[in-house]
């Protein structure tokens, strides 16, 4: 009898820096239906990072990456002016077929 070699993928700790959460809105539940998922990205993340991070912890193929940085909204606290902390999102379209259950992952 031969036994078959199964290569372990070894997934580097900053892969796991990369993606934050996933961002469940009414707006990101929508693109689900088109293969898009919606994640909360380190700032420091660029679209290969993301494509990479995603396809080594989820298991699943992507198509596309795109990156949005909403900034801070200017609010006052406790009667002072403050500003809200910038947020870097990232829109993952998957290859057709492909699913990533959200609700597990948060």
């Amino acid at each position: 009898m031969s036994k078959k070699s199964v290569k372990k993928v070894e997934i580097s700790p900053e892969i796991y820096d990369v993606i934050e959460s996933p961002l469940v809105t009414e707006k990101s539940q929508a693109g689900t239906e088109n293969n898009k998922v919606t994640f909360r990205v380190s700032p420091f993340a660029d679209k290969v990072k993301v494509k990479k991070a995603v396809e080594s912890i989820f298991g699943v193929t992507v198509n596309k990456v795109n990156i949005i940085v909403v900034k801070g909204k200017t609010k006052l606290f406790r009667g002072r002016p403050g500003k809200r902390n910038d947020v870097k999102k990232a829109i993952v379209t998957l290859a057709k077929g492909q699913v990533i259950d959200v609700a597990s992952a948060v």
